[in-house]
């Protein structure tokens, strides 16, 4: 199974007021590990980029003046995704500004280049419902590294969001190039020998703003519940 972990930075937005593409990142999975078959590209995006935007991602109009056109890598692009499912977090974002650029160029949409496109933003939403799922946020709940993301780039992103993926479509998700063969081995050994002098697991606590949306989801059940409950029973609280 082939899967192309995606994330881009543009000169801002909404797609629909001119804003194009400045960087595509994007790293491979084949059998949900890591290739290191990855694809970066700056752009030059033939207009200037928002101040707001420079402040997310600093990418200046200077640095991006010598950059591709994205005519100019189009094709290559395309050849790296073919056929591929991709992963994006909050991917209408993304798949909007790729599809304004094929367009541009008479190119089909996206999805008729690649086999399918999973918003991992939606998996996260199914997951943590009434928590937030932000990138930085999934990185602390799955304790994630993101350290080094001191601004947004697409292809450190797009190598985050990998972790972030296989952690929250659970199972194995070691990132390893070990052989498949012998990591199955050894985790089938390892099984039935965990020492009884183990340290003691850790418990992850919910954080402030996880505690805070819970309290919120809990009230509003008990208002529904209020407004539809028969008269004379009791409520979910009692």
């Amino acid at each position: 199974m082939r899967q192309i972990v995606l994330d881009t930075e543009t000169t801002g937005m909404p797609v629909e007021e001119g804003h194009r593409l400045i960087e595509i990142g994007a790293v491979e999975l084949v059998d949900r590990r890591l290739t290191h078959n990855n694809y970066h590209q700056y752009l030059n995006p033939e207009r200037a980029v928002d101040a707001g935007a420079f402040a997310v991602h600093g990418l200046s109009n200077d640095f991006l003046e010598s950059k591709p056109r994205f005519n100019e890598v189009a094709d290559e692009f395309l050849e790296y995704v073919r056929g591929a499912e991709l992963v994006i977090h909050n991917a209408a974002f993304d798949v909007g500004f790729l599809d304004a650029e094929l367009k541009r160029l008479g190119y089909p949409p996206l999805t008729e280049h690649v086999d399918r496109v999973t918003d991992s933003l939606a998996i996260a939403r199914e997951k943590h419902p009434g928590q937030r799922n932000s990138l930085d946020a999934l990185c602390r709940r799955y304790q994630i590294d993101n350290s080094d993301r001191t601004l947004h780039g697409a292809l450190l992103d797009s190598e985050i969001l990998a972790d972030v993926y296989l952690a929250l479509t659970g199972g194995q998700w070691d990132l390893s190039f070990d052989n498949p063969a012998e990591t199955a081995t050894a985790g089938q050994a390892a099984l039935g020998t965990i020492p009884v002098d183990r340290p003691r697991l850790r418990v992850l606590g919910a954080d402030d703003g996880e505690r805070t949306a819970h309290e919120a989801w809990v009230e509003r059940l008990r208002k529904v519940d209020e407004a539809f409950r028969w008269p004379g029973t009791s409520s979910i609280s009692d």
